[in-house]
């Protein structure tokens, strides 16, 4: 039995236990997958992964909470996360490649800050939202 089938068969097993209101199961497999088709964006689902990848790292998060308060140099957050520069560098190309945070060069400086602040907000906001905060942990 290939792939396809075996899909189809969990499909009418889900339909035959009562919990699904179709009863075609080939049918409501190609509905399901016209679902994805027509309504997900690839692109705009890979970009957003992407987002969320540079985020699912703590230095990096720990990074961007500490652009949100000022804008800072690298050689600042080396000194705030006791990190090395080539790390601290290596994290904010990730960071940078994302549109998160964005570089300003003052001669022979480069600082760093968050481009988008109601982003970081937004983030703020759903970590409040779901109570993930150090309190509820």
């Amino acid at each position: 039995m290939d792939n396809v089938q075996k899909l189809i068969e969990r499909v009418k097993r889900l339909i035959d236990s009562g919990l699904c209101d179709s009863k075609n199961a080939l049918k409501h497999t190609v509905k399901l997958k016209r679902l994805l088709e027509e309504e997900i964006d690839e692109d705009l689902i890979n970009f957003q992964s992407r987002i969320f990848k540079a985020l699912s790292d703590p230095a990096r998060l720990k990074i961007v909470k500490l652009l949100s308060l000022k804008k800072m140099c690298v050689c600042e957050l080396m000194v705030a996360l006791s990190m090395t520069q080539p790390t601290v560098s290596h994290h904010l190309k990730i960071l940078e490649g994302v549109g998160l945070v964005k570089s300003e060069k003052k001669g022979k400086w480069v600082f760093y800050k968050i481009a988008k602040p109601e982003v970081i907000a937004l983030i703020d906001k759903t970590f409040s939202f779901i109570h993930l905060t150090k309190s509820s942990m």
